[in-house]
């Protein structure tokens, strides 16, 4: 009788889990401080999830679970969780909105069918909204848009909604009306329905009355709702015809179009509220059901093969199909490692052995759960279209494919950007210097913009991340989280080097100590390329003067030696080296001497071709009050900073500028000053650019120091 018992809600929850438009896996994505974790807590409350809102400025936030995110009140990894509302299953991800997270929003959005973009309607269309925005558009996901904060001072739901079409490149269509704004704002008319919501000020969600348009908003009304419908029909010929023809398509049909374009980005349905006071929030959740893909309507994802080009087949999402899953994110905590994994299409139950076709090893899978923020619940089985946390597996990373071991495939994987800053620390003892090695270890495989390397000559770690802050918070997980005590040292920046002069030039390796020797002659061309091009090879040898067989060892003896640059040994960027002529031996040649070669023919010629240094250079987002501008400005110039815009608005100024990694460390800090507190910031990588003589003489004494400083 037992395993009958445990078998009958087994099957009952498949067959409930079958029907895949019920599914809505979604992410909640925007700038710091637009309200995305309220927004989420005000969902669980309304989906019945949770029974008691947590407040950020409280530090009680359902997915801000970690110390250091309650502490902040910002979020810092993206938290999955599960919720039901009109019988439909959300997956929600929340993730973070600084820039120097901004690696959780790209991998949430890589395994998202639909998003929900928030916007702060007094601070509108921010830096990182930007960003954001620009991840969704490469990972093609449909998206709502909420403007939040309606009751804060300098609300304005039009500028926001005239700023997405001007900032962003995107058309908003608006589905909603506010009635009021800061202090006034009271509700919502739905355009469609021609009906007003309005809440009481008891602020709880529930506390809500319906009844018509508002006197004073019936024209603005009617004109809003006239563009909407215009808007929505141009996704139906038929209908739109019928449209042209003087008759109104109904509200199925005009919601038709509109689900319609949402999910093929056409345009973004808009909606307002303030997620704080509880007001709009159940529109938006309407809106995720009636208007973001399913799985089954997103276009299904690719196959590759294991050098990463397509082989044409693609992850159907369908439960029959062979299983298909992405490690799209890991997290340790105290029960082990759970693997958070997005599944394309198949089934996966407990018991089972998958492949993981980078490693090209087996796991068996033991157990699974379902995620709510830190909490979870065990599950016996899933599905395509399920996020589930696996765990327990040893040598998943994120970004790997799991699949059936009979009919394996790999999934595109995922591009994260390169670290622009480093610091490096050390254990305060040898009891610590264990527990570091452990904590990294485990602190890699959860987030990959951070990546840690030993200095092969001072044998120090370098720890390497997106920002300050980034490297901050992993210093206080290391502390706090994994209880080890390190030394930390003064941040560094990633200087790169490059040349600017065209060289022919030619190298000969001779070595004879008795018996066979060693001979390689090459002569090439190295030349600067445009930023961003890396480095390239070309062969250009005619008549076998460099047999064949030792060509890619010449390659390869450059490659190797870009890692080193000739100025400071930063990494050399955007050259090319061109192989035109050479000589071998018959007896003493071999692809070590050639490689050999290589080697030293870099460092002879790259030192005659114009090497000069390279400094990354960040893009500057400044908020300002009116009265700091002037010492803002001059503050930035100070730090070798470019202006590039200046825009008001209702409670400051917008300042973007362009400036020097190097010149902005500690920069938070000087800018509250400046400010008295009312500033803000953010900061991400632009791109690198040419060093000023006296920055790069500085940059290559101190790398001079270092090296002499190692010898003795």
């Amino acid at each position: 009788m037992r395993p009958r018992q445990r078998a009958r809600p087994r099957t009952l929850t498949l067959i409930f889990m079958k029907d895949l438009t019920k599914y809505r896996n979604i992410g909640i994505f925007a700038h710091v401080d637009a309200g995305k974790t309220t927004t989420t807590e005000r969902i669980l409350k309304l989906t019945g999830k949770i029974h008691k809102i947590g407040e950020v400025h409280d530090g009680a936030a359902t997915t801000d679970f970690m110390v250091q995110e309650q502490e902040r009140g910002i979020t810092i990894q993206s938290a999955a969780t599960t919720c039901f509302w009109r019988d439909y299953r959300f997956n929600i991800i929340d993730t973070p909105g600084h820039v120097d997270f901004t690696i959780e929003v790209y991998r949430s959005l890589k395994v998202l069918d639909g998003g929900i973009g928030v916007f702060c309607a007094s601070g509108g269309v921010e830096p990182q909204s930007e960003t954001n925005w620009r991840y969704a558009n490469d990972s093609e996901v449909a998206r709502v848009i909420y403007v939040n904060k309606m009751d804060r001072v300098g609300a304005d739901f039009y500028r926001v909604v005239n700023q997405v079409k001007t900032i962003l490149g995107a058309k908003a269509l608006v589905m909603v009306l506010p009635i009021g704004e800061e202090t006034g704002f009271k509700g919502i008319v739905d355009l469609l329905e021609r009906k007003s919501y309005v809440w009481d000020e008891s602020g709880l969600p529930e506390k809500f009355v319906t009844g018509p348009v508002p006197d004073d908003m019936v024209d603005k009304v009617e004109q809003y709702r006239a563009d909407l419908i215009e808007t929505a029909v141009e996704q139906d010929d038929e209908i739109m015809e019928r449209f042209l023809d003087g008759k109104e398509p109904t509200i199925e049909e005009i919601k038709k179009c509109i689900r319609l374009g949402t999910i093929n980005l056409s345009f973004f349905p808009t909606y307002c509220g303030s997620s704080f006071k509880n007001k709009g929030v159940q529109n938006v959740l309407d809106a995720v059901i009636d208007y973001l893909p399913c799985p089954t309507e997103v276009k299904p994802q690719p196959e590759v093969d294991l050098e990463g080009n397509p082989t044409g087949e693609f992850a159907i999402v369908d439960p029959t199909m062979p299983f298909r899953g992405l490690a799209f994110k890991i997290m340790d905590d105290k029960f082990g490692a759970l693997t958070f994994t997005r599944i394309y299409s198949g089934e996966i139950k407990k018991g089972d052995t998958v492949l993981n076709t980078f490693t090209g090893k087996t796991e068996r899978i033991s157990r699974m759960v379902e995620m709510h923020a830190d909490d979870r619940t065990e599950i016996d089985s899933a599905q395509a279209g399920d996020i589930i946390a696996i765990v327990g597996m040893k040598n998943v990373q994120t970004g790997h494919t799991l699949c059936d071991e009979k009919k394996p495939a790999t999934l595109e994987p995922m591009v994260f950007p390169d670290p622009v800053i480093s610091i490096a620390v050390a254990a305060k003892d040898k009891a610590n210097a264990e527990k570091l090695a452990t904590a990294i270890g485990k602190m890699v495989q959860e987030d990959p913009s951070f990546r840690v390397e030993t200095d092969e000559e001072t044998n120090e770690l370098i720890l390497k991340g997106m920002g300050e802050l980034h490297l901050d918070i992993k210093i206080d997980i290391l502390k706090r989280t994994h209880k080890v005590e390190v030394v930390v040292g003064a941040p560094q920046v990633a200087y790169r080097e490059t040349i600017t002069k065209r060289i022919e030039d030619e190298y000969t390796h001779k070595k004879q100590s008795g018996g066979s020797g060693q001979f390689a002659k090459i002569s090439y061309i190295i030349e600067p390329l445009e930023p961003g091009d890396g480095f390239v090879f070309e062969s250009k040898v005619v008549g076998g003067n460099v047999p064949k067989e030792y060509i890619p060892a010449v390659e390869k003896g450059f490659k190797t030696s870009i890692h080193k640059g000739p100025l400071a040994g930063y990494p050399c960027l955007d050259f090319k080296v061109t192989l035109i002529d050479g000589g071998f031996h018959a007896v003493d040649s071999s692809a070590l001497a050639f490689e050999i070669a290589a080697k030293a023919a870099y460092r002879q010629t790259m030192l005659k071709a114009g090497p000069q240094i390279l400094e990354p250079v960040m893009k500057i987002d400044v908020f300002t009050p009116d009265a700091n501008v002037g010492d803002v400005i001059g503050d930035l110039n100070r730090r070798r900073g470019m202006i590039k815009s200046q825009e008001s608005g209702p409670t400051g100024v917008r300042i973007k500028a362009e400036a020097p990694l190097s010149a902005m460390f500690g920069y938070i800090g000087d800018l509250r000053t400046m400010t008295s507190g009312r500033g803000q910031f953010s900061m991400e990588f632009s791109h690198y650019f040419a060093c000023p003589r006296n920055v790069s003489d500085d940059v290559i004494a101190k790398a001079k120091a270092r090296e002499e400083a190692l010898r003795k």
